[in-house]
């Protein structure tokens, strides 16, 4: 509904938030998406300080991140994602929960389909509410540990190299368990390492809220590069390892296969 003339007047404008938008343009608009602060200062005419407190809000806010030990601020793939919009939510819409819920008469067992969002996997799309099976009836919209879960492994271990090294980022200023796995270099490049050679990526129990449970993802891919992932939710206790890897490995990569390339022909259409 339009809002009348006289109204609308009677707001003000946000001047912090037009200030923060004139900051990521300015940086955008630099060699590779990086700038200093002086640089940043200099392009937008708003002060050093001022600039730093925004570029601070901005790397919270999973937008830009450090570059160079902190003399530089660089973009992060969340400026990218926001170009997507209505676009990113349509072919999780038209595509993959059409074929989710195609996939669950075979596949009994509840999944979820998430995409990052600042150092977490974000559930966009779900079957627990239909599942039989499912210990869940509303899991949408739960953002979910990227390091102990079988969506954020798959994801991380699929996705553009710059991607994982700013999410990356963002777990390891945490200061929970989570970012001190974060912080072990090994352990992190163990766990990419092992479900690449697997091909497909595991949680059996490692995330402690959901201890009973064994959950296997697979990356929804365009391209090379994942940009989001889906899993498959098991009880633990209810099917046997031989199970998992001969019935339902095959099931779940087949529909991640299936999203990935009618994701691949919305986006070009």
């Amino acid at each position: 509904m339009d809002i009348p003339e006289k109204e609308e007047s009677a707001y003000r404008e946000v001047r912090g938030l037009s200030r923060g938008l004139a900051v990521l343009r300015a940086l955008n608009g630099m060699p590779g998406g990086i700038g200093t602060v002086s640089a940043l200062a200099r392009s937008t005419g708003i002060h050093r300080t001022t600039v730093k407190r925004l570029l601070e809000t901005l790397r919270v806010d999973g937008l830009v991140h450090h570059k160079d030990d902190g003399a530089s601020y660089a973009l992060a793939f969340e400026v990218r994602r926001l170009s997507e919009g209505y676009a990113a939510a349509d072919w999780i819409d038209q595509i993959a929960a059409p074929a989710m819920h195609a996939h669950l008469r075979a596949l009994s067992w509840p999944s979820d389909l998430a995409t990052p969002d600042s150092g977490f996997m974000i559930v966009r799309e779900s079957t627990h509410r239909v599942s039989l099976l499912s210990q869940h009836r509303a899991t949408i919209g739960i953002r979910i540990p990227m390091l102990v879960s079988s969506l954020g492994r798959a994801w991380l271990a699929w996705c553009a190299e710059e991607e994982r090294e700013a999410s990356l980022a963002l777990l390891r200023e945490r200061s929970d368990s989570i970012g001190k796995m974060a912080r072990d270099e090994g352990y992190v490049k163990r766990i990419i390492r092992e479900t690449r050679k697997r091909g497909y990526a595991t949680n059996r129990g490692e995330w402690l809220s959901e201890a009973s449970v064994t959950a296997i993802g697979f990356p929804i891919r365009v391209g090379q590069h994942a940009i989001g992932a889906i899993n498959l939710v098991l009880q633990t206790n209810a099917v046997t390892d031989r199970e998992i890897s001969s019935r339902y490995v095959p099931l779940v990569q087949a529909l991640s296969e299936e999203i990935s390339k009618g994701v691949a022909s919305f986006r070009r259409g």
